[in-house]
This record gives C-alpha cells, sequence and structure tokens, in this order.
C-alpha cells in the first residue's frame, strides 16, 4: 500500500506529456460521465499492466493499489470526497468503471455552491451517471423548501438505494417562515439508514415519519426542526430506533422537555439557540438511560437537567453560572442539586464522571473545590469563562488547610481558560499544581499580548513549579484561540469524540 503512492503520482505527472487533457478530469468533477476518458501512457508499458518492479517511481515501488479487488478499491473510493472520487475514473483504465459502481459518496459541500442552479444539474448529473448503491447523500436543507419536487427525485433514484447516511445541511441560511416537511421519499432508506440529520424541516404529528422502524440508524440530529413533544418522544422510543446511541438536538424547537429512556443511546447534545415565538426546549430529564456516556448541554442559561439513572456517564459539560432574567441552569443527580454551580442539595457523590466542563461567568476556588467533592472521580477537568475577579485572592492555604491535608484529588489533567497572571489566577493554578498528587499536565490559555517566553518563565516562578506535588506533571502554556461556543460540537459525528471539551480550533 505504501509503495503504490509515488507509482501515482508518475502516472498523474505524465499526463501532460502524452498530451492528455485536464479536461476529461474536471467534467467527471463536475459532471461525471460514462464515457470519462482515461489516461494513456507512451512508451513500453501500457496503463492495463501493472509496471514491473522499479518503473513504478522514484522509489522503485510497484503499483499495489490497481492490483487490489475491485471490492476493495470501491470502499477506498467511496471514502474519498466527492471531487476525488470522480476524478479516479481518468487514473488508468484499471479504474475507469470503479467509481460508477462503488458505493455513492455524494457531498455537496465539495461541489460548486456559488449557483443552486448548478449545483442542482450537477447532483442530478452525478445520480443519473452512478449504479449505486449510496452511501452518503448531503445536500444543503434549503433545497428542501426551494426544490421539493428535483429532492424528492434525487432521493428515489436507485443511485442512492441502500443508503447508509443522509444528511439535509444547514448553510445558516434564514429560515423559511413555513418549513418545508422531510420528504416522503426519504423514509424507503429506513431499512438500511445508519446516520441522519434533518435541519430546518417541520415533523408533523401523525406525518409520515410516526410508526416507521429504524433498525439500524445509530446517530441522529435535528437542527432548527419543530417537532412537538409528544412526536419527538415518538421518534426517539425504543420501538422506532432500537440501535439509536447518538442524538444531537441543536436549537429544535416546539417542546419543552425531553424525557430520555434507552437501553442503546450512549452520547447526547444539546444546544438551545432559539429565541423564536415556538415553544422553546428548556428542559432533560433522563430517566432511564443504562448506557449513556456522554451528556453535553452547550446552554448557559435557563436549562435544567436531570439525571435519574445513568450508571456509565463519565462525561458531563457544561456546568454554567451565568445569570438569567428567567431562570438559573439547574443540575439535579439524583438527590444532589446544582443552581448554577451552587451546590444547594448534597448527599451522595456522583462517583463515575471523570470528564466535566465548566463555564464561569465568575468563579473562584471555593467553587471549583464545591464541585469535586461532587464529582471526586474527577481526571479531567476544563475551566471556561473567568476565575474570579482582581479582588479575589483565593487564599487557599489559610481558608483550606484542613482540606489540603487529606486533599485526595484524583485530576490528572487541568485546563484553565483565560488566564492573565493575576494574583487570584495564579493562586488557582498554584493550589492544584502544589497539592494534586496524581496531576500529570496543566494547560493555561492565554491571550495573545501574553503569549511570550518572558510572561511564561515569570508564571512558572510565581506558580512555584519547583515545588508541585507530582514531580511528573508538566505545565504548558498555549494561545487561546478557541472560537467554541461552550463545547465543540456542531454535528452529531462530533459525539463520538473521546474527549469533546479538547479544542479544535
Amino acid at each position: 500500500m505504501e509503495a503504490a503512492a509515488p507509482g501515482a503520482k508518475k502516472r498523474r505527472a505524465e499526463a501532460p506529456e502524452t498530451g492528455t487533457s485536464s479536461t476529461p478530469a474536471t467534467a467527471a468533477t463536475d459532471t461525471p460521465t460514462p464515457e470519462a476518458t482515461p489516461i494513456k501512457k507512451t512508451g513500453a508499458h501500457s496503463s492495463q499492466e501493472p509496471p514491473p518492479p522499479g518503473a513504478g517511481g522514484e522509489d522503485g515501488g510497484v503499483d499495489r493499489i490497481s492490483g487490489l479487488p475491485d471490492a476493495i478499491l470501491g470502499d477506498i473510493i467511496s471514502l474519498l470526497p466527492t471531487k476525488e472520487a470522480a476524478r479516479t475514473q481518468v487514473l488508468a483504465s484499471r479504474w475507469a468503471h470503479l467509481w460508477r459502481a462503488a458505493p455513492l459518496n455524494l457531498d455537496c459541500r465539495d461541489l460548486p455552491e456559488a449557483d443552486d442552479e448548478v449545483l442542482a444539474g450537477v447532483v442530478s448529473r452525478i445520480l443519473s451517471a452512478h449504479r449505486g448503491p449510496g452511501r452518503l447523500f448531503r445536500v444543503p436543507a434549503h433545497h428542501v423548501h426551494d426544490r421539493a419536487a428535483t429532492v424528492d427525485a434525487w432521493l428515489r433514484s436507485p443511485a442512492l438505494d441502500n443508503l447508509q447516511e443522509i444528511e439535509f445541511c444547514d448553510h445558516r441560511r434564514p429560515a423559511p417562515e413555513q418549513p418545508p416537511t422531510p420528504p416522503a421519499s426519504l423514509f424507503r432508506f429506513s431499512a438500511t439508514l445508519r446516520a441522519a440529520t434533518i435541519c430546518r424541516c417541520h415533523i408533523p404529528d401523525g406525518g409520515p415519519v410516526q410508526g416507521i422502524r429504524f433498525p439500524q440508524l445509530q446517530q441522529l440530529g435535528l437542527v432548527r426542526v419543530r417537532i412537538s413533544e409528544g412526536s419527538l418522544h415518538s421518534m426517539i422510543s425504543r420501538s422506532s430506533f432500537p440501535a439509536l446511541e447518538y442524538l444531537f438536538l441543536d436549537s429544535s424547537h416546539g417542546f419543552r422537555c425531553v424525557r430520555i429512556n434507552s437501553t442503546s443511546l450512549r452520547s447526547i447534545g444539546v444546544r438551545t439557540d432559539y429565541y423564536g415565538q415556538d415553544l422553546r426546549f428548556q428542559e432533560l430529564v433522563i430517566e432511564d438511560a443504562p448506557c449513556l456516556e456522554k451528556l453535553l448541554c452547550a446552554q448557559r442559561v435557563g436549562f435544567h437537567v436531570s439525571v435519574m439513572a445513568a450508571p456509565k456517564l463519565e462525561t458531563l459539560g457544561s456546568l454554567s453560572n451565568w445569570p438569567s432574567k428567567l431562570s438559573r441552569s439547574r443540575h439535579v443527580f439524583g438527590s444532589t442539586v446544582f443552581q448554577g454551580l451552587d451546590l444547594v442539595s448534597f448527599t451522595s457523590a456522583v462517583r463515575g464522571v471523570k470528564i466535566l466542563s465548566v463555564d464561569l461567568l465568575i468563579g473562584n476556588l471555593d467553587m471549583v473545590i464545591g464541585l469535586m467533592k461532587c464529582f471526586p472521580c474527577l481526571e479531567k477537568l476544563y475551566v471556561k469563562g473567568s476565575i474570579s475577579g482582581r479582588r479575589e485572592k483565593n487564599l487557599w492555604r489559610r481558608k483550606h488547610r484542613h482540606l489540603i491535608q487529606c486533599f485526595d484529588s484524583h485530576i490528572k489533567t487541568l485546563v484553565l481558560e483565560n488566564y492573565e497572571g493575576i494574583k487570584s489566577h495564579v493562586s488557582f493554578a498554584s493550589f492544584f499544581l502544589l497539592n494534586a498528587r496524581e496531576l500529570e499536565f496543566m494547560r493555561l490559555e492565554v491571550a495573545q499580548k501574553n503569549c511570550n517566553e518572558e510572561f511564561f518563565a515569570e508564571q512558572r516562578v510565581k506558580l512555584q513549579v519547583e515545588g508541585r506535588a507530582c514531580r511528573g506533571a508538566r505545565l504548558d502554556f498555549a494561545l487561546n484561540r478557541c472560537h467554541c461556543r461552550i463545547i465543540h460540537i456542531d454535528h452529531v459525528h462530533d459525539l463520538t469524540i473521546a474527549d469533546p471539551f479538547e479544542c479544535t480550533c
């Protein structure tokens, strides 16, 4: 496999020398057709014969990829971006027929989108040229409204038979006043779909989605979808989605409360950026979710979460103390209750949570220590927002001297955003450096003005790094370049990330 790359490069590089125009490649990309012209090579070896050892490139490799079975090559092609997959038709005669028979990966984000008419024409031509089956079909959500008949025809194309993933992606265009219902032809894939993201649609009560079973669907995203509470609960029930593992509710509305009873769900993501006249999502109740591992809520104010039974929950965030005119965020774990980040009721610790993110308007060490008492098995802690103000000193040596003697923290990673090097920040960070015996890594994220070696050296002295409790603990400084809204979750696929709080900006 490794030796094949140089040979492939050589074949592409030789094409202009033989007089082969680049036009077929462009045509295959924009409008793939069965007549895509293979590249012909001059010399003793034609493109129909694998080159002998030593003729494949500068490393003397052999084109081993072309010798693989069609089925394997088809799987490789279907994993490429749409444009690159279509271009494989012109590599050699061996490849000319493979794209049209490989599982189709049609992602409109890989195609020209400046003109909707052009994009629609390209999609139609790709579907007419391809024999199927379908792997992925992703088109902008506004086409469902603007070109309903065309989208319906696309979904009925044999090229999409046995489709595994579909997405009507959100291009952040203004939502129509009357959002469309999902095309009825969408439901012909109910037996084969493994992932679905529906955007800017209205799912009416009693519509075609009711009663349809999706036995293999593992990932479901509802983005800016209007749906009633009853219809939503019917959709995500065990009978409709028995294999559902990842659920993403992004700015959807028409319901106030979602209750989760699922033996298969492993990760839930919620964002509630909806401020229209419709009923707003305000409460999430985890009644029974024995496999749930991640609960991610990208909402700072007025959102309530209750966890009644989720014994495998390990990743939680973001807990926030941002104020609201309506109400503060509320988190309930059995009989333990947080109002914002204030612990108002504490009877038993939540021992399963190992990764936690908190989003602070104003916070201090007392608040974080209270969290650690509630989540005693924490291994990773992400602190976003602000740690106290300039008047707050975080005088932990005197205030927490009894705690320090028996401090039993399992924190291994601590990430502190907006570190400025002021006294309260130094005191906060040094508490963990000097007392957390299992600490392995601390990252302090700083503004551009402080991102220099002089500032870093000064802070290492102030933080008493040489006196750290764990001799192997590493302290890093990094530029705070994160533009994320609390959590790095923008798609249902992101729910599969092991650590969703690690910055990917």
